[in-house]
């Protein structure tokens, strides 16, 4: 097997409110997450005193992470990602100084890492923003936001530069077409052209958060990240063909804006056609030609697109309305397997951008048994990232420049769709279950010595 190259940055992907729990500790403000008890597709509810959800205590990484990164560094991690959890540092959004103990706290996360030859990948807002700015502002319906949000990612590049060199925006920032109290803030119900809106500003904030990283952290690098939907024509009828290159603009626009810094003429099309005037001023638009240095994307599956409506109809059950591709095994969850599409995508966005690309988050959502004598067989596992991993190397032979890969889910969190912890991902099993019983002790799955091996031969011991 050919290896990846030396200076490839290989490890795992975490977000804040999938792991730390600790939920009010610390002076930490009411998040949108908090309050989304059934993960991110879920209904809101609101808290009263008393109640919980099992993301209050998740994996409790917020105690536990000295544990856990030493876990890491033992399977040669030299990168992890993780978030900032908004709340911890302005409880409300809007609050006039930061919370020193939010910030204390991702200092200690930090030095951890740093023990151990860990470099950072910090994500500013991970599918959750404050609750408060949902309630007193209409979240990113209302320009405020913007404002709320520079201030915040200036606060962390200011008081972290020198530790972290890495950042990203916005979690899968073209989410929100799908999901929009998680990506912007907004009710279920939210028309097309209040969800672009709040995109819009969104997409202005990121621009400005790079042009504050680039001030504030001299030899850092800011990347955005996409949700890699990459479709398929399910047929070769012209009208396929076409309504696939319109399905898959959907998401590329986001990092269209990102990495060229405007809008692109398929967009202004789209708004004409859907009768959607957005309010974008001068300032927004010289905001936005500040470009992110690196493409991040996750990547989980591909899915078909038909300009048959009939066929539309039957897809509509599944999570993302994605038409099935009949050439693919599922998941346990119903989603499909397609390690080569991740070599396709990875060429498409190479072809696209001509930046930098990093995957981080791929990996495999399962139900793990822990077996008599204590042992995990993720065998299922193994052959899904390592499947994934032999095309990225692929995919670096086809003159892609890819800077790292990070595993969605080094170690079992709590996950986002529907916040299940028994959709298992990690390497790491954490005996915590749906009903929120368990001890939370930490023990080795097989994958967890594979990967091991993997990052040590730089990839050589993968099986093509």
């Amino acid at each position: 097997m050919k290896t990846f190259p030396a200076d490839f940055l290989w490890g795992g992907a975490t977000a804040a409110n999938q792991v730390e729990g600790a939920y009010l500790e610390d002076g930490k403000g009411l998040s949108t997450s908090d309050v989304q008890p059934h993960g991110v597709f879920g209904e809101v509810v609101e808290r009263v005193p008393g109640d919980s959800g099992i993301k209050d205590v998740a994996i409790d990484f917020y105690h536990r992470y000295p544990e856990d990164i030493a876990l890491f560094a033992e399977m040669g991690f030299n990168c992890l990602r993780v978030s900032i959890a908004w709340t911890r540092i302005f409880p409300n959004g809007d609050d006039a100084e930061p919370n020193e103990a939010g910030l204390a706290f991702y200092d200690k996360l930090f030095d951890e890492m740093a023990k151990h030859n860990i470099t950072p990948l910090v994500t500013l807002s991970h599918y959750e923003m404050p609750w408060a700015l949902v309630k007193n502002y209409g979240g990113w319906g209302s320009r405020e936001v913007i404002g709320f949000f520079e201030r915040y990612a200036r606060t962390v590049f200011s008081r972290f530069k020198n530790k972290v060199k890495l950042w990203l925006t916005f979690n899968e920032i073209n989410m929100s077409l799908h999901a929009p109290m998680t990506g912007v803030g907004l009710p279920a119900g939210s028309s097309k052209g209040e969800v672009y809106q709040a995109i819009h500003h969104q997409l202005v904030a990121s621009a400005l958060a790079v042009k504050a990283c680039h001030e504030l952290v001299p030899e850092g690098k800011i990347g955005n990240m996409l949700l890699g939907g990459l479709m398929y024509p399910l047929s070769c009828k012209p009208e396929d063909v076409f309504e696939t290159l319109q399905e898959n603009r959907s998401w590329q626009f986001f990092g269209d804006v990102q990495a060229r810094g405007a809008y692109p003429g398929y967009m202004q099309r789209y708004f004409r056609d859907n009768g959607i005037t957005l309010t974008i001023t001068d300032a927004d638009r010289e905001a936005l030609k500040t470009t992110v240095d690196f493409i991040s994307f996750s990547y989980y599956m591909t899915g078909c697109v038909t300009a048959d409506e009939a066929l539309n109809q039957q897809a509509r059950g599944n999570i993302l309305s994605m038409v099935p591709n009949p050439h693919l095994a599922s998941s346990e969850w119903g989603w499909q397997i397609d390690p080569l599409g991740l070599r396709t995508l990875l060429n498409v966005l190479w072809d696209r951008y001509q930046k930098p690309l990093f995957i981080v988050e791929n990996g495999l959502g399962a139900k793990d048994k822990v077996e008599a004598d204590g042992s995990i067989n993720d065998d299922y596992r193994i052959s899904y990232l390592n499947d994934h991993l032999v095309q990225a190397r692929e995919a670096i032979d086809d003159g892609v420049e890819l800077m790292g890969f990070t595993s969605w889910g080094p170690i079992d969190l709590v996950s986002a769709s529907k916040a299940e912890l028994s959709k298992r991902y990690g390497f790491i099993y954490v005996d915590r279950h749906d009903d929120g019983t368990g001890t939370l002790a930490r023990s080795k799955k097989k994958s967890f010595g594979w990967y091991k091996e993997v990052i040590a031969s730089r990839g050589a011991s993968l099986k093509a």
